[in-house]
């Protein structure tokens, strides 16, 4: 169905605007109304009276265009000019393209192929077994990525004391023109020692990813063929378990270990009409530690955040996490992050770097075609604070799916408000969750990670007060946005709050939010 393009034109008492709208026009009208305000420099006090000029702008022109198009199609049908013939290729197409029942059949892919050979096996005995391969085969990797960093550290360390040896003699028998070069020489074999071993790894991981997807198919085949599912023989020989280095340990910090695990969980009841029930979970704990999997020595015994990961990987109950970045995909702020990722073999998905490209290559092409009325800045190459990203992932602890959030300096200060374009940025998240059966996902509380001088009580108070808020507002939104429930919401604070701000914290939830409280009846 097509679309009109109108002027609208919104007057008051001091200020007069124009302009261009599609009707029908199906985004959110708060969004739109904020929009104009920036865009025509309005002051922000007719935006209530602007959304509510906008309602009933769109709601009488939808009506209008409706009625002048069904006259149209009747007129024309009075007059036998539709091609019956047309209309009805038109609703075949749409019908192909819109429901499975009536869509083309196809030949599976093989991502497809693997993808429901891994689920039915995940949920079958054979769970165990799987588990256990896949820890052996991290194993491997860990181990090939030890002796990578010690094999480089040994390299630098060498030509530190090559290098501080040759400034020794800078006065005597060596001139600047040979230190460049000893510089030159230095880099150049830093650089191909650091590729060659990089690239040894990553041809260790795909052996391991092509194994173990045969393996898994030839595992199914053997179910289907036996109607029983055999103990199978490991795809590739693993490094033994007792010859790994000890060094390998898991990717907790030793301080987050032993530091206290302050949390706090409410049941609450939002919606306006058809109350649903959410989980909510406050605790402060390292981000990264949502991310890592405990190395476990206990082959026979896989950690449940491993269980828990595989269980849900093709399943609609995925879980997300919120993490803040800059601006540049792929930048050092998330290089811990990437590591993380690298320490094991991903079997499921492209490695991270594969879809941190494409993603890169995708925004790059996007941010050079803008739209003329695009309200960003076209001078500008790189992501605004508010754009996000997604990462797929199936070797980490307790999340599937990454939500990169694009965020600035501007969220140290304690101005910002529901407006700011990272709060719209949650909401926009929370958005694409539903949509995509993210039922449980974790935000920073305080939309930050690490706790800074100029976040004082005060500080702390007033931006959860605010996230709450936010989020509360569009988690009744939510409701009418379709799709699945965000059953489960866990609010993370930086590593080392306070206890008196924790526990503020955790008084304002039940304030905000509304939460479940036993009745007794005497």
């Amino acid at each position: 169905m097509g679309t009109e393009k109108l002027d609208i034109i919104y007057i008051n008492d001091k200020y007069g605007i124009e302009h261009s709208l599609l009707i029908p026009y199906e985004d959110s009208l708060e969004e739109l109304a904020h929009i104009l305000i920036l865009k025509y420099n309005l002051p922000i006090y007719v935006e209530k009276e602007l959304t509510h000029h906008l309602k009933d702008f769109i709601e009488e022109q939808t009506k209008e265009y409706y009625e002048e198009l069904t006259t149209t199609f009747i007129n024309k049908a009075r007059k036998k000019e539709l091609d019956l013939e047309e209309i009805t290729k038109e609703w075949e197409k749409t019908m192909k393209e819109e429901m499975v029942e009536f869509g083309e059949k196809r030949c599976a892919s093989d991502e497809e192929l693997f993808a429901t050979a891994y689920h039915k096996l995940v949920h079958s005995p054979a769970l165990e077994t799987m588990l256990q391969f896949e820890h052996v085969y991290a194993k491997a990797v860990r181990q090939k990525t030890e002796e990578k960093n010690q094999q480089i550290k040994k390299l630098s360390d060498r030509q530190s004391e090559e290098m501080n040896k040759a400034l020794d003699r800078l006065e005597q028998d060596m001139t600047e023109s040979e230190i460049n070069d000893l510089v030159a020489r230095h880099y150049e074999t830093h650089s191909f020692l650091q590729g060659q071993l990089t690239s040894e790894l990553d041809t260790m991981k795909e052996a391991q990813r092509r194994k173990y997807r045969e393996w898994i198919m030839q595992m199914l085949e053997q179910n289907q063929a036996n109607s029983s599912l055999p103990t199978p023989s490991s795809p590739v020989d693993p490094v033994p378990i007792k010859d790994l280095p000890t060094t390998i340990c898991n990717n907790l910090s030793r301080d987050s270990v032993n530091s206290p695990i302050l949390e706090e969980s409410f049941t609450i009841h939002l919606g306006s009409q058809l109350k649903q029930m959410h989980n909510i979970r406050i605790l402060s704990a390292n981000v990264m530690d949502l991310c890592s999997i405990e190395d476990n020595e206990e082959m026979s015994e896989p950690t449940p955040q491993i269980l828990q990961t595989a269980l849900g990987l093709y399943s609609n109950d995925l879980t997300g996490l919120v993490l803040m970045t800059d601006n540049k995909i792929g930048s050092r702020l998330s290089q811990d992050f990437q590591e993380m990722c690298q320490n094991t073999t991903e079997f499921h998905f492209p490695h991270i770097e594969e879809q941190l490209n494409k993603i890169s290559n995708v925004a790059n092409k996007y941010l050079k075609n803008l739209p003329a009325d695009s309200t960003r800045n076209v001078n500008s190459e790189l992501l605004q604070p508010g754009d996000f990203y997604i990462t797929r992932h199936s070797n980490l602890a307790q999340v599937h799916v990454i939500f990169h959030m694009v965020t600035d300096d501007s969220l140290r200060g304690n101005d910002i408000n529901s407006r700011h374009p990272v709060v719209l940025g949650l909401r926009h998240i929370l958005k694409t969750a539903c949509s995509n059966d993210v039922t449980s996902l974790t935000i920073p509380l305080l939309l930050q990670y690490d706790m800074t001088d100029e976040m004082t009580t005060i500080w702390c108070e007033k931006r959860a007060e605010l996230v709450f808020k936010c989020v509360k507002g569009f988690m009744i939104e939510m409701a009418s946005w379709g799709g699945s429930e965000l059953k489960n919401l866990q609010f993370m604070l930086p590593e080392g709050i306070s206890h008196a701000v924790f526990t503020s914290m955790t008084e304002m939830l039940p304030r905000i939010f509304k939460v479940c409280n036993p009745k007794i009846l005497k």
